[in-house]
């Protein structure tokens, strides 16, 4: 049996399981409906599990399967952007005391990491929208 037709299987069962514990829960009492919903809490963390460990042995089986290098370089350039971001960002480009007075701990690093996220991703978006537009240009030129 193929693992297409597993995953099948078992996303049936969670299906199952999870529309009886929904109908516990609008069939029950407060109580009940309290204690039901832990338990598709406890459920959805099952199947988040799950998911994550499936793509994860699925990156790491096309990893090896498909060209590494073309992978390591791929994860070097967006390790340098990250690193070009973080190298950016000043993080003393905000003014800090209204929000330390209200008791929340933003630090300059707090700054500099927020800064650098959001470098990363006008960089990120970027060269996405670049991209596109380059590929959506090459097939309109080579028709």
């Amino acid at each position: 049996m193929g693992l297409h037709k597993v995953l099948k299987i078992v996303a049936f069962a969670l299906a199952i399981i999870g529309a009886i514990f929904a109908l516990m829960i609008m069939a029950g009492d407060d109580e009940t409906a309290l204690s039901m919903s832990g338990n598709m809490l406890y459920i959805a963390y099952i199947v988040l599990g799950i998911v994550l460990l499936l793509v994860l042995l699925f990156v790491i089986k096309g990893l090896f399967a498909g060209n590494i290098k073309k992978t390591i370089m791929t994860v070097g350039v967006f390790a340098l952007i990250i690193a070009i971001s973080y190298g950016i960002s000043s993080g003393t480009d905000l003014n800090l005391k209204p929000f330390t007075d209200k008791g929340l701990d933003i630090t300059e690093a707090t700054s500099k990491n927020v800064g650098a996220g959001l470098y990363a991703f006008y960089i990120l978006a970027a060269l996405a929208i670049g991209s596109m537009l380059y590929g959506g240009a090459k097939k309109l030129f080579n028709k």
